[in-house]
């Protein structure tokens, strides 16, 4: 089945039409691709913001040194797998 193209309408003034006309046309791009262009640009850059985390050189060396130290489980998580252990037949 072929994918249908959806439509995205917006109302902007006459200014800002003329801007983003001329822009497509530095580009040497019609309107419609070159807002599509700009809008799936923008839209990745939100989407990135939200989803990536940025972590100072500090932090990136505490981060690292955290991942290369063996696993301690603490006395929390011992008895809980303990309990789990117990719960599922294994001891």
């Amino acid at each position: 089945m072929a994918n249908a193209a959806a439509r995205l309408d917006l109302r902007i003034d006459a200014r800002d039409k003329d801007r983003i006309a001329r822009a497509a046309a530095l580009r040497g791009m019609a309107v419609s691709a070159f807002v599509r262009s700009a809008v799936l640009r923008e839209a990745d850059t939100a989407i990135a913001a939200d989803t990536t985390a940025a972590l100072s050189p500090a932090e990136s060396r505490h981060f690292l040194a955290a991942l290369d130290a063996p696993f301690q489980p603490n006395d929390r998580l011992k008895k809980a797998m303990d309990s789990a252990g117990r719960l599922s037949g294994r001891r």
